[in-house]
């Protein structure tokens, strides 16, 4: 397999890992690939910088971050383990790390749900597809690396170190995104040691464990990531932009499936996707920019409530929201009723929202999507499950930590005394002797 350096390591100065070291061609090759480049034009954060102002960083930014961690854990692995650990899998692992991400769309996680797209799929077909610049960098290291890293990133490369340095319950991938997270959004929930994490983690046949002198350092971790689920990811206004820019994209379909599109504002490169016919190409032209501007031609669209998410969107103006349970969601249809009778179309103006996270699970061999455990390495070698080993995580494994979200138009709260004051007197009514907790 053919690994040439280049005369000179290349760096990229970064504000989470200060520099990201580049020694290999096919690398920095990777970097300059149109693909890999689409990524600085997609936000790593979709709609949470119009919640967190500092939230501008892009799945480019990231992608290096996830590569830089998985090129120290290699580092670490060749010069304290070169028993347990065969450094000709580094290049495999550097490449899949760098790659993980290439095939997120506009504003990934809202896009895949109206398009029905799948980003971890459309990695492999870049990754896969000879039409590529990546491809045939790929290629030329070996005709059958292509294939070797994309079964890195969908779990079935037969070396379990390489794929849990990427996919596990404490990768480079989940270490990246949450200290780079924190640090954008300005906030101090998603910082751990990393420096200890890498000093103490360790590679074994099966995979990777960490040594049990370290696993105060892995508990900070895991009570990070729960936070950051919680006070970010999770952010009510956060998901209420997700819902304008969900009822935008598929209020547009709508009108272009019943043939109301005005020439003059026909989103191109949307109509493969609204038409179910999309190919490749037709994926790497779309970004966040790309969306935008036709939310932007929107603004003057004769449809109303195109016209109004557009703006929704682009002025920021979300949706607000109740959280519910499983007990109160019986008020919900008659919120909606209530909505409609304000003037608002229901279909647009209401929607159910719900996010929830496990923050850490041991391994359940007959789960639909088992985990991969986090491996404590004791003294005599053996090994041990976090859980068992510490209190803290134990009382967050297994639980599901979350709400349920409904989310109206703001004026249902209004206070004035128009024609529909009785309407927003009823809903609020319902709010408070239905037992919804407080609107956010």
């Amino acid at each position: 397999m053919s690994t040439p350096l280049l005369p000179r390591e290349k760096v990229f100065r970064d504000p989470v890992h200060n520099y990201i070291h580049v020694r290999y061609r096919v690398i920095l090759d990777l970097i300059n690939t149109p693909e890999f480049q689409r990524l600085r034009r997609i936000k790593q954060l979709g709609v949470a910088s119009l919640v967190f102002q500092g939230a501008e960083h892009s799945r480019f930014t990231h992608s290096l971050g996830v590569y830089e961690i998985t090129r120290e854990i290699c580092d670490n692995f060749a010069a304290n383990y070169p028993h347990e650990w065969d450094d000709s899998q580094r290049l495999v692992a550097l490449c899949a790390a760098l790659l993980h991400d290439i095939g997120h769309g506009p504003y990934s996680h809202t896009f895949e749900h109206i398009f029905a797209t799948d980003h971890e799929a459309i990695t492999r077909r870049i990754l896969l597809d000879e039409s590529t610049a990546v491809n045939r960098i790929l290629r030329a290291v070996a005709p059958d690396f292509p294939a070797k890293v994309a079964s890195v990133i969908d779990h079935t490369y037969p070396n379990p170190q390489v794929v849990q340095m990427i996919s596990s319950q404490i990768d480079a991938d989940r270490m990246d995104y949450l200290l780079r997270d924190a640090y954008n959004t300005g906030t101090n929930y998603g910082l751990f040691d990393l420096t200890r994490i890498l000093r103490v983690m360790r590679p074994y046949r099966d995979g990777i464990a960490f040594d049990a002198n370290g696993m105060h350092a892995v508990e900070d971790y895991i009570v990070s990531r729960f936070q950051m689920y919680q006070q970010i990811y999770f952010h009510p206004v956060s998901r209420g932009m997700e819902v304008i820019l969900g009822h935008l994209l598929r209020r547009a379909k709508v009108l272009y499936e019943a043939g109301r599109f005005d020439s003059g504002f026909n989103p191109r490169l949307l109509i493969p996707f609204f038409e179910h016919r999309f190919d490749l190409q037709d994926y790497l032209r779309l970004d966040d920019g790309v969306l935008n501007t036709y939310f932007t031609y929107w603004l003057d669209y004769p449809d109303v409530i195109l016209r109004d998410f557009a703006d929704r969107f682009l002025s920021r103006r979300p949706l607000k929201s109740v959280t519910f349970t499983d007990q109160t969601a019986h008020l919900l249809p008659r919120l909606r009723e209530l909505v409609a009778q304000a003037g608002f179309d229901p279909t647009y103006y209401t929607a159910e929202n719900d996010s929830f996270d496990l923050p850490y699970d041991a391994y359940d061999p007959s789960s639909a999507n088992p985990k991969t455990q986090i491996e404590i390495m004791q003294l005599d070698g053996s090994l041990e499950e976090l859980s068992t080993q510490s209190q803290l995580v134990h009382a967050l494994r297994g639980k599901m930590t979350g709400d349920k979200r409904f989310y109206f138009p703001k004026v249902m709260l209004s206070q004035q005394g128009d024609l529909f004051a009785p309407v927003y007197q009823q809903f609020q009514h319902y709010l408070l002797n239905g037992a919804l907790i407080a609107p956010q």
